[in-house]
């Protein structure tokens, strides 16, 4: 072999060395992502399980089945207020049943209805 094809061998060789870093790389991020996203799971559910009675801790994961965004709201809400200090123990299930119905009346909507009669054509002068 002459040094040229020779260098031409090595030159391809590194490039696909190369490309195989990159992609393992690239693998290698997103795995250690994952574990991470997979860590802070275990610990949301760990905190929970040390916030919650296990009747409670069944009627958060039925909300969350049911409703996911006002579940996740929930769990975010109790997280927060065992990090301040704000729960003094366990809650059970009344506590979080009671913890719900403050969060529906604060995310209640009011609707109003508005019938405007000249659009509708419903005038009194036209019957006669």
């Amino acid at each position: 072999m002459s040094d040229p094809e020779l260098e031409a061998i090595r030159q391809q060789r590194l490039t696909q060395l190369q490309s195989q870093f990159k992609g393992n790389d690239g693998a290698n991020q997103q795995q250690a992502a994952e574990e991470k996203r997979q860590q802070i799971e275990e610990m949301r559910h760990s905190i929970l399980t040390q916030v919650l009675d296990q009747s409670a801790r069944a009627r958060l994961n039925t909300l969350c089945l049911g409703k996911p965004e006002k579940g996740k709201m929930v769990e975010e809400m109790l997280l927060n207020m065992a990090q301040r200090g704000q729960l003094p123990g366990k809650l059970g299930e009344k506590e979080l049943i009671g913890l719900l119905e403050s969060v529906n009346q604060q995310t209640r909507r009011t609707t109003t209805v508005k019938f405007d009669r000249r659009r509708a054509a419903l005038d009194s002068d036209d019957e006669l």
